[in-house]
C-alpha cells in the first residue's frame, strides 16, 4: 500500500477506536447510575485489576502490555469521572511523589485535593470531603512511614488499594554544586540520599520541609540553596538539575496506600494489612507469627514502631497474602487477635506486583 493509503487506514481505525471508547463510556455511565442506586463505592480496585488482567491476556502485540495499561488507565479514569464525581486527597502540593502515585492510580480525569500533611489526607476522607486519599506507607530504603502508621491507630479508614512506584531523586538549584550551602527536602528523602550527600556536599546544611515541592520553592527563592525532588520539578521552579538519580540504592521503591471507608473485594490475589500490639508475655510475638505457618499464609511485611501514647510499648505493622473473606485468612486473623491486646485490620486490597 502507498503511504497515503496507510494513513487513510489509520484514520479509519482511529474513528472506530473513538466510537468504541465512547460506547464504553456510555456503559460506564450506566454502571455509575446502578452503583449510586445501590450505594456502592465508585472506585473498585478489584474490578480495575480484572480489566488490566483481561487487556494483558487479549494483547497479541506488537505493542507491549505497559502501553495498553497506560491507555486504559486514562480511559478508566475518564469513565470513573462519568460514573460519579470523584475527589482524591493526597500529600501535596502538586508535583510531589504522592501526587505522581495518585495520578498513576486514578488518572487525570478525577479531581485532586492537595493537602499539607498526612494527617490532613486522613481528615479529608474521614470528614467526607474527598472519596479517597493517597499516603506513603513505606520505602524500600527508609522503611515504614511512621506518621502514616501512627495515624491509622485512631482512624476508622480502610486501605482499599496499594500503589508501588519507583522513586528517583535529583539535586536541583540555581547555583553550581560547589556553591550549595543548604539542601531542602523531606526527612524520608534525606534518609534515601544520605550517602550521596555526605560524599558530594558534605558541608551543606540539611533542612527538612513538608514536601519536595516546598523544597523546590525554597531552593528557587534562596541563594546557595538546593532541593532534592523529582527531576521534573526543576523546570517548573526555574532550577537546574545538578545531579539526577542520587538515591543511595538503585531500586528505590515507595509504596502508597489508598485510603477509603471500605476495603476492596477479593480478587484471588490479595493482601491484608493489620496493626497490632502483642501481650506482655514471653513468646508473644512468636505465637502471633505462628498463625501464618499454621494456616499456610505468606507474610510480606512486618515492622515495629513505638506507641505514641505509652513509653516502651510497640505496635507491629504486618501485611500478608490473602483476604479476610478467605477461610484460612479468617482463621489466621482470629488466632492473631487472641495473642494481642490491640488488633486492627487496616484493609484488604489487590496485590500490586509492579
Amino acid at each position: 500500500m502507498e503511504l497515503d493509503d496507510l494513513r487513510k487506514r489509520v484514520d479509519e481505525l482511529d474513528a472506530q477506536i473513538v466510537r468504541l471508547i465512547n460506547e464504553r463510556a456510555n456503559v460506564a455511565r450506566d454502571i455509575g447510575k446502578r452503583k449510586a442506586q445501590d450505594n456502592d463505592a465508585p472506585y473498585v480496585p478489584a474490578r480495575e485489576q480484572a480489566v488490566y488482567d483481561n487487556i494483558a491476556a487479549l494483547n497479541q502485540g506488537p505493542l507491549p502490555d505497559r502501553c495498553f495499561m497506560a491507555v486504559y488507565r486514562e480511559i478508566m479514569s475518564g469513565c470513573l469521572a462519568l460514573e460519579m464525581p470523584l475527589k482524591v486527597a493526597y500529600l501535596g502540593p502538586e508535583g510531589t511523589f504522592t501526587h505522581r502515585a495518585a495520578l498513576t492510580n486514578f488518572g487525570d480525569s478525577v479531581d485532586y485535593t492537595p493537602v499539607a500533611t498526612i494527617d490532613e489526607v486522613f481528615g479529608e476522607v474521614e470528614r467526607g470531603r474527598t472519596s479517597y486519599g493517597v499516603v506513603p506507607v513505606e520505602n524500600s530504603t527508609g522503611g515504614g512511614i511512621h506518621e502514616t502508621l501512627t495515624r491509622f491507630l485512631d482512624s476508622s479508614l480502610n486501605v482499599c488499594a496499594e500503589i508501588i512506584t519507583e522513586i528517583h531523586h535529583a539535586l536541583m538549584a540555581k547555583c553550581s554544586l560547589s556553591e550549595v550551602k543548604r539542601v531542602y527536602s523531606r526527612a524520608q528523602v534525606f534518609s534515601q540520599t544520605r550517602h550521596w550527600l555526605q560524599t558530594h556536599v558534605p558541608d551543606a546544611e540539611v533542612m527538612e520541609v513538608s514536601s519536595t515541592s516546598v523544597a523546590a520553592q525554597m531552593a528557587a527563592e534562596e541563594q546557595n540553596a538546593a532541593a532534592i525532588a523529582d527531576a521534573s520539578m526543576a523546570s517548573t521552579q526555574g532550577l537546574q538539575v545538578l545531579a539526577d538519580h542520587i538515591e543511595d540504592y538503585l531500586h528505590n521503591v515507595t509504596r502508597f496506600f489508598v485510603l477509603a471507608t471500605h476495603m476492596s473485594q477479593p480478587t484471588g490475589d490479595d493482601k491484608t494489612a493489620v496493626l497490632c500490639s502483642v501481650k506482655d508475655k514471653v513468646g508473644a510475638l512468636h505465637e502471633l507469627l505462628a498463625s501464618f505457618k499454621t494456616h499456610g499464609i505468606n507474610m510480606t511485611k512486618i515492622e515495629s514502631f513505638p506507641s505514641p501514647s505509652a513509653a516502651w510499648q510497640y505496635y507491629f505493622f504486618i501485611d500478608f497474602l490473602g483476604h479476610p473473606d478467605d477461610e484460612e485468612t479468617r482463621l489466621a486473623l482470629e488466632q492473631m487477635k487472641a495473642e494481642c491486646v490491640s488488633f486492627k485490620v487496616l484493609g484488604a486490597f489487590p496485590h500490586c506486583r509492579t
